[in-house]
């Protein structure tokens, strides 16, 4: 028999989804990340714990122990490490609700490691920012034990989970071609800003584009350089998805490489609009050492 699902929540992965979601929940919840494994990043991701009001473990089988359910919320390149390692000491009957930015192919994958370990498997995808809506973000759930999975829950606050018929990789499908025009319009703000500044007529450029685009361009130059190379991983699986399909992925693979680049400029996340732009323009313009090679 399936075990029972309470609201006790064990997190794997504990970033900006993962804190949104737990930070004042009223829900007990346990939470695994391996950056506590680190001596240069553990005692800020303990002092994380602590703030959402968590209970932190120091290994992945601690924090899944007795759990009857699981949320996986980690970058797209460890979401299938993340749930091959889960079935070594996941319990059997547990919900594991794959929250991950992968491809259809690479759920499926971690699906297969799930229930071979007889526990139960969600393909879970986010919908949008879970900043400022939290639990209330949208999501969609697909697979034979998504409407358990949203009847989890729901039981747990959040607010926009739906079941979107279909077997392991129907979510993450919506979710990924929808990243080639949410990410890809990323890039293309990232283009559109820098080349409009170098020639100094961006101004000009964005009164053309309409009301509004000034501050959406802002806010999605800050969402590349803040999470870049997170967002690079997630149009790696986005490529893959379109290219498991016979389309080629040309505008997910240019989109890839904006995120990859902006991400890892180590712009400073409070900058304004304008020092931003400005500060991206000095990063790119500036040879490094791999350049001079």
């Amino acid at each position: 028999m399936a075990a029972s699902v309470s609201p006790d929540v064990r997190l794997i992965g504990f970033g900006e989804a993962a804190t949104a979601f737990a930070a004042g929940a009223g829900w007990a919840a346990t939470a695994f990340d391996r950056k506590t494994g680190d001596p240069a990043t553990a005692a800020a991701k303990r002092a994380e714990y602590r703030r959402a009001g968590v209970a932190g473990a120091e290994t992945l089988a601690a924090a899944l122990a007795g759990g009857a359910l699981v949320l996986s919320l980690v970058t797209a390149g460890q979401a299938l490490g993340a749930a091959r390692a889960a079935a070594g000491c996941i319990a059997p009957g547990a919900l594991y609700l794959d929250g991950n930015s992968v491809a259809p192919d690479t759920k499926r994958a971690a699906a297969a490691a799930i229930t071979a370990a007889g526990a139960r498997y969600v393909d879970l995808a986010i919908m949008a920012p879970v900043h400022p809506a939290r639990r209330a973000v949208p999501l969609l759930l697909s697979g034979p034990d998504a409407p358990a999975g949203a009847a989890a829950l729901a039981a747990l606050g959040f607010a926009g989970a739906a079941v979107l018929p279909g077997p392991v990789g129907a979510a993450s499908s919506v979710k990924m071609i929808r990243s080639v025009m949410v990410k890809g319009m990323e890039a293309l703000a990232a283009e559109c800003a820098l080349a409009a500044s170098r020639a100094g007529v961006l101004d000009a450029v964005l009164a053309s584009l309409g009301p509004g685009w000034p501050a959406d361009i802002a806010y999605r130059l800050e969402r590349m350089t803040t999470h870049g190379q997170r967002r690079a991983e997630e149009m790696a699986e986005v490529a893959a998805t379109l290219s498991a399909l016979g389309v080629p992925p040309a505008m997910a693979s240019g989109a890839q490489g904006w995120q990859q680049r902006l991400g890892g400029l180590g712009i400073a996340p409070a900058l304004d609009a304008a020092a931003r732009l400005a500060a991206i323009d000095v990063a790119l313009a500036t040879p490094t050492t791999k350049d001079a090679a």
